[in-house]
């Protein structure tokens, strides 16, 4: 997925986990923006927020639907290009065609995981397909590659089988990391957790926490409730670190995502669909890109074999420099 806001801003945490214990509460409401265009698809927006901008290694989270695709032309993103992150795409409803230029062509459907790792760069492209299921609801989160991973090479896999925790209240699967003993096969390049959880009507599930990570709940549906907090759709509840269990409820049947890590502590600046340590650096990647797109040089994102449309243009860069933020207000 890309971030096609035409004036994006630049993000850069930094800090490292706070002293002592943090049991704070925070909740974030989504924005609206519209994917691909006015008339596209809207998602809901939550990570990069203005008064929290990551969540461990997380740092960027649309939730979307459950949307009618069969009015519309639904998902259509274009190739664009990404460094320095995971891109994990989870569905509830619905199919989505990533292609991308490593050569892969690779349709997720519900239960399975797609997880691109950008490295020192890649480009793809994410599209309903023709033949396609009435409704797609569906989540993107970015992860941040830490310093040790990010100038590697390119990635992509997709899991069918990811391990669940069943409890008389529900049911959860792990997508990412590790959580309760459980491990999901996908390949992580620092301490996280990423997990969806099925509320069955009444139900309750507790869960255990790492209390080294800082973690927070999405809201896929509603109406749910985390530790006596309601939450509506696109809703991220933060609970910050020190927590060894959190219990979720819910009174009708509803889906939540749990997303956890050790505190990033590298500087990053986050601009458009890269997240690098400076200004130089994403101005080289913007400059490399479009050189790409328009034919007058070659780079490291490659083309994305199979799409019919053109890339996506980078949008301008601000006038100003773009320059270090903090992890939160």
């Amino acid at each position: 997925m890309s971030n096609i806001d035409p004036a994006p801003d630049e993000r850069t945490v930094c800090d490292g986990p706070a002293e002592g214990v943090e049991q704070a509460v925070e909740l974030l409401e989504p924005r609206s923006v519209p994917l691909g265009g006015p008339r596209a698809m809207p998602v809901r927006r939550v990570l990069p927020h203005r008064d929290r901008r990551m969540v461990g290694a997380w740092c960027f989270i649309d939730s979307y639907g459950p949307t009618d695709v069969n009015a519309g032309p639904g998902m259509q993103v274009p190739p664009h290009p990404h460094i320095g992150l995971q891109t994990v795409s989870w569905l509830l409803d619905g199919e989505i065609l990533h292609q991308d230029s490593l050569g892969s062509r690779s349709l997720v459907r519900p239960g399975q995981l797609n997880l691109m790792t950008a490295g020192a760069g890649i480009a793809h492209s994410e599209q309903s397909p023709p033949a396609r299921s009435p409704h797609l609801h569906g989540v993107q989160l970015w992860i941040a590659q830490p310093e040790a991973h990010r100038h590697g090479e390119a990635h992509f896999e997709q899991h069918d089988a990811l391990p669940t925790l069943t409890a008389p209240g529900g049911t959860t699967t792990v997508i990412n990391g590790e959580l309760g003993g459980a491990a999901s096969p996908a390949r992580t390049c620092s301490p996280l957790v990423g997990a969806e959880i099925a509320l069955r009507p009444g139900g309750q599930v507790r869960l255990p926490l790492e209390p080294d990570f800082e973690h927070a709940v999405l809201a896929l549906a509603e109406p749910l409730e985390v530790g006596g907090t309601p939450l509506g759709t696109g809703s991220l509840l933060y609970l910050g670190h020190g927590r060894r269990e959190l219990a979720l409820r819910a009174e009708t049947a509803t889906r939540a995502l749990l997303i956890g890590g050790v505190p990033f502590e590298e500087e990053l600046v986050m601009w458009w669909n890269f997240v690098a340590r400076s200004h130089e650096e994403i101005v080289e990647a913007r400059r490399g890109w479009e050189a790409e797109r328009t034919g007058t040089g070659a780079g490291r994102f490659g083309a994305v074999a199979g799409y019919d449309g053109d890339a996506l243009p980078a949008p301008e860069l601000p006038g100003a420099r773009l320059r270090a933020r903090p992890r939160h207000r």
